[in-house]
């Protein structure tokens, strides 16, 4: 059959990992404390008593792991900085030793051919600005534009590509609301007032990067559900508007339009957050591209005992599929529907799928190598619903796969694996799954479809 060319020439083919999950090394060569090394030692708080103090060994392991991404071909890797791994305060004396284990990371990217994306923030707010206030205390903006400066001097000269969140949505609604996550606090107003602070962060830090001059692109990260009402009943239809302003218009209407949504800030009230007269204009700052993560979709309906937004999210999935090993869906036409809404909403000068890929029940045989079919077919459908998105006229430049490696989980501990490479958690030994080798042929071909 005739090749049916569906992905540019300049495609990029990634895979992204974070610090915490990753990294391990939680209190040495000068590292600080995080939210999450506070959380996760904490009783009760992570399944099973994990935590990140080891994780997989990344910070002692780098040239192996830089190798692994090499034979993988990948044509990009997106990575977080821990703040408090160059800051232990959180502000204040950079730690050299952490700047350099920062340096040798892109060094080692750049000598195996991948180009370095670096994310400023994954959730691990250093445990001292927390114990300062936090997020919901406005300096911490200031405090995220001067970690920001540190960073960009730092690096600038070889990453040209940065982010600046990951997912603000969880690190305030999740962090601050649900307390299901670190920093473990439950009170919607502090969410919000949370939300709109890292939103500010990221717009000052975009700023000092246009005012430093500092080559290269920079965006922000966003999650988004593709969700859609139960039913065309108005109490349905509200439901799901309040969930879906919650998820994603919170933030695109802030970052592209400088507003937020009036009909959920009428309906939080008290909780709204406090606005100073100038943030927005920080906030509205133009952004290079918008990364966008995706794992699931779902069907909203209205629960008068469903929390503050009054409402249930079902997920939705494939009839084959039933759900992954984290209970979440399985919809690829989803990824299409988000990337079209984002397109047509904020028309982003570009976007790249920042985050993809599922846990999986990884059955190791006696070597210890992952036969892991179903993770090929998530990924093999979600590439195919970028496609789609792609021919339709979204200006889709990239997907990264979550993840290189598998790593922490969070409040999941070690149980989820997401993985294109097993790790031992016993010995540290990387094993790449069968999904790793598929994957290599699909960056080697640009995701050719016959």
């Amino acid at each position: 059959m005739n090749e049916i060319k569906t992905f540019p020439d300049d495609f990029i083919w990634g895979a992204a990992t974070s610090a915490y999950q990753i990294e391990g090394a939680w209190n040495t060569d000068g590292k600080g404390e995080s939210i999450w090394d506070r959380y996760a030692h904490l009783p009760g708080r992570v399944l099973s008593g994990d935590t990140g103090d080891t994780a997989a060994d990344h910070y002692h392991r780098l040239d192996e792991d830089a190798a692994l991404m090499r034979e993988l071909g990948l044509k990009a890797y997106r990575f977080s900085i821990a703040w408090s791994r160059v800051m232990p305060e959180g502000r204040g004396k950079a730690n050299e030793k952490g700047l350099d284990f920062y340096d040798r990371l892109v060094d080692r990217l750049l000598e195996a051919g991948v180009q370095p994306v670096a994310c400023l923030y994954h959730w691990d707010l250093p445990q001292r600005l927390y114990e300062a206030g936090g997020w919901p205390q406005r300096e911490c903006t200031d405090w995220f534009a001067e970690y920001a400066r540190l960073m960009f001097d730092q690096l600038a000269d070889r990453v040209r590509t940065w982010d600046t969140h990951n997912e603000p949505r969880v690190a305030a609604f999740i962090g601050y609301g649900s307390a299901s996550m670190a920093p473990g606090v439950a009170d919607y107003s502090l969410a919000f007032q949370t939300a709109h602070h890292l939103l500010l962060a990221h717009g000052k830090a975009v700023q000092v990067f246009r005012q430093g001059g500092y080559p290269g692109e920079i965006g922000i990260i966003l999650d988004s559900e593709y969700s859609t009402p139960a039913s065309q009943s108005p109490e349905d239809q509200q439901a799901w508007q309040r969930y879906y302003e919650l998820d994603t218009t919170l933030f695109t209407e802030a970052l592209y339009h400088g507003e937020y949504p009036p009909y959920l800030m009428e309906w939080i009230g008290p909780m709204r957050p406090e606005i100073k007269s100038t943030d927005m204009q920080y906030i509205q700052s133009s952004l290079d591209f918008l990364g966008i993560n995706y794992y699931r979709s779902t069907s909203i309906s209205f629960d008068p005992e469903g929390g503050f937004l009054k409402c249930r999210a079902q997920q939705r999935t494939l009839p084959m599929w039933g759900l992954t090993e984290v209970g979440w869906g399985v919809y690829p036409d989803g990824l299409e529907q988000v990337l079209l809404r984002i397109q047509e909403c904020c028309r982003p000068v570009k976007i790249f799928i920042t985050e993809n890929g599922c846990a999986t029940l990884d059955v190791p045989d006696a070597q210890g190598f992952v036969r892991d079919q179903e993770r090929i077919a998530y990924l093999s459908g979600h590439i195919a619903a970028a496609g789609r998105a792609i021919q339709k006229g979204v200006n889709l430049k990239g997907y990264f796969v979550w993840s290189l490696m598998d790593n922490f989980e969070w409040a999941q501990g070690y149980k989820p694996r997401f993985g294109l490479v097993r790790v031992d958690y016993e010995t540290l030994r990387r094993i790449p799954k069968a999904s790793f080798f598929w994957y290599r042929e699909v960056i080697a071909t640009n995701g050719r479809i016959f």
